[in-house]
């Protein structure tokens, strides 16, 4: 290890620099000011695929422009957006089952605060901790009148879960201490408990991505979603990288297919590929004829 002794650039330097290593840069003035508001290093990941071999030496591929990079760019942050229009829905129907199913079945809605429905008790502390987070800091307008009107110190299970973040939902899932009850849950979208944890790892991990604007595109996630040994509803059959963003779109379209049988995601992903005709699908995980897997054409009837 070495310390970091690179110094601070301006956006002008930076274009000198970049055109010194053969990016083509035909407009100076507009290349700086995506530099002055993006960042030189956000853009970086977008530049990086159309380095020479080896990308150590940082020498572009002949006929690369900054125009191609800015294309990378604005493809990956359209990709975040279809994403997380997409995941909301899911996010909401998984919060409304964890919610509805537990509290029906164990007949208490303040289960989400009592320490007797959790397996892990440090787990569950760390989780009220966050919950009492959130109430502390919340201004919604069902917060402030529940502590006007109500004696208690907490809010029922389906007013706490407006405010809490889809980590700490799928968190407190994980976590419940009877097995039935998150049976019940992970049946409602046709997978066994496992699995369905699994995926709402991968979907939260996916949503925090596309949050805080970091690059999906052509990105190799750290977390390997397990692969359910049987499936209620349409599934894919093609070999998959199951770490690359196709696999994380396939999850989020199987959500979508038992939530809303008659979604447009493919249509959506499609036009956005049209749009960005030059965008190489192999760098998402897309295999050749995805579009033709049982999860892409085939309606759910529930």
């Amino acid at each position: 290890m070495i310390p970091f002794n690179k110094p601070y650039k301006t956006p002008e330097e930076l274009i000198l620099l970049l055109k010194s290593r053969g990016l083509c840069i035909s407009n100076s003035s507009k290349a700086k000011r995506y530099l002055e508001y993006i960042g030189y290093y956000r853009l970086s990941a977008y530049m990086y695929p159309f380095l020479k071999m080896p990308k150590e030496a940082h020498i572009y591929k002949e006929g690369t422009t900054f125009d191609k990079v800015l294309m990378l760019y604005r493809f990956d942050k359209k990709l975040r957006l279809l994403s997380f229009n997409e995941i909301e829905k899911v996010e909401v129907a998984v919060r409304s089952a964890i919610v509805n199913i537990t509290c029906s079945m164990l007949h208490n809605p303040f289960w989400m605060t009592e320490v007797s429905n959790f397996s892990d008790n440090n787990k569950f502390l760390r989780t009220l901790s966050l919950i009492d987070n959130e109430l502390h800091h919340s201004r919604e307008d069902f917060i402030l009148h529940f502590r006007k009107n109500y004696s208690n110190r907490y809010p029922p299970a389906w007013i706490l879960s407006e405010i809490l973040p889809f980590g700490v939902m799928t968190n407190i899932y994980s976590n419940l201490k009877v097995n039935k009850v998150k049976k019940s849950i992970s049946k409602v979208f046709g997978l066994q408990v496992a699995p369905f944890e699994s995926w709402l790892t991968i979907i939260t991990g996916h949503r925090n991505a596309c949050c805080h604007h970091s690059r999906v595109w052509n990105k190799q996630y750290s977390i390997r979603p397990m692969l359910p040994n049987k499936i209620e509803y349409p599934w894919i059959n093609l070999p998959t990288d199951t770490q690359r963003v196709y696999f994380t779109l396939c999850i989020i379209k199987y959500f979508l297919n038992v939530i809303s049988p008659t979604n447009d995601m493919q249509e959506k992903l499609h036009n956005l590929f049209l749009e960005f005709k030059e965008i190489d699908l192999n760098a998402l995980g897309f295999p050749q004829g995805w579009e033709q897997e049982p999860l892409w054409i085939k309606s759910i009837v529930i």
